[in-house]
């Protein structure tokens, strides 16, 4: 059933990456969506260039045990650094060779990402955790018995870096793995006009709701709101029927701590319709 009023506006900061997905499952659902992305999210020359060497030349990844993928962009990050390597980056032979990624993002690691790592695929494992966390692929990779996982995690770029990466490397070595951190890819502010959408449907009081999918993406548009010479509690004040909704309990937990208060929480973290059907349930109930 679709919300059965006229059509709501639902504004996402998600990067682009992800956004066209969200953007979608909104659209499903009856929603007019608005894209608004805060992030920039993607490899670049110098953190391609930084990669590298833990991929080639041979044995530079059979050093490791594992790769944890904290993301989508993560997983193309290595495979553009792959892409001018004409050999399998691991050897035929040695122990299963693990690599985890997150809900959907596992989509990713087909059967010609498989190959390129080796040319023996039954050495390499897939490893998707039944919760799609950070905290929830540390649990599934168990206990690492002192081998080296390498971490493809974005260097953030004109923000404070969020505590999930941290925790996450943190979170690896209490379970006895030695995480090795790659810068990537980045994680850069979209610039000071990159609310001005967001911005423009509060002064109308025509937002339903605000959809955030990550810590920093809070992050970015408060620190473009300034810019607008707005702060949050006057956007709540000119646009109170604005719902605010987290995709998961970590990006809700980030909003609380930059001041946000979310009204709903996805539960399900392995994919955006889990906060899309949320945000139509309570629209639903309230119109």
């Amino acid at each position: 059933m679709n919300v059965p009023t006229a059509t709501p506006t639902v504004a996402f900061t998600t990067p682009p990456s992800y956004g066209a997905r969200l953007a979608s499952l909104l659209a499903l659902k009856g929603f007019n969506p608005i894209s608004s992305p805060t992030l920039i999210v993607q490899p670049t020359p110098s953190t391609i260039s930084a990669l590298k060497p833990y991929l080639s030349p041979p044995p530079s990844l059979d050093l490791f045990s594992a790769i944890a993928f904290p993301s989508r962009t993560a997983i193309t990050a290595l495979s553009a650094a792959a892409a001018d390597i004409n050999h399998p980056l691991l050897s035929p032979h040695g122990d299963a060779f693990i690599i985890a990624a997150l809900g959907k993002d596992a989509e990713l690691m087909d059967d010609n990402f498989v190959h390129k790592l080796s040319s023996n695929p039954n050495r390499v494992r897939i490893l998707v955790p039944p919760t799609a966390t950070p905290s929830g692929l540390v649990e599934a990779l168990g206990d690492g018995r002192n081998r080296r996982v390498l971490c493809p995690v974005p260097v953030v770029v004109g923000l404070v870096e969020p505590p999930v990466v941290p925790d996450f490397l943190r979170d690896l070595e209490a379970k006895r793995w030695v995480p090795v951190r790659v810068n990537a890819y980045e994680t850069r502010w979209a610039g000071p006009g990159c609310a001005k959408q967001v911005v423009e449907r509060i002064e109308e009081g025509a937002l339903d709701a605000m959809v955030f999918t990550s810590t920093a993406e809070v992050e970015g548009l408060l620190k473009s709101f300034k810019e607008f010479g707005l702060d949050w509690e006057m956007a709540k004040k000119r646009c109170p029927k604005m719902l605010v909704a987290a995709h998961g309990p970590i990006t809700a937990a980030g909003a609380h701590m930059l001041g946000v208060r979310v009204y709903l929480v996805s539960s399900q973290s392995d994919s955006f319709q889990g906060v899309v059907n949320a945000l139509h349930t309570e629209i639903s109930r309230l119109s």
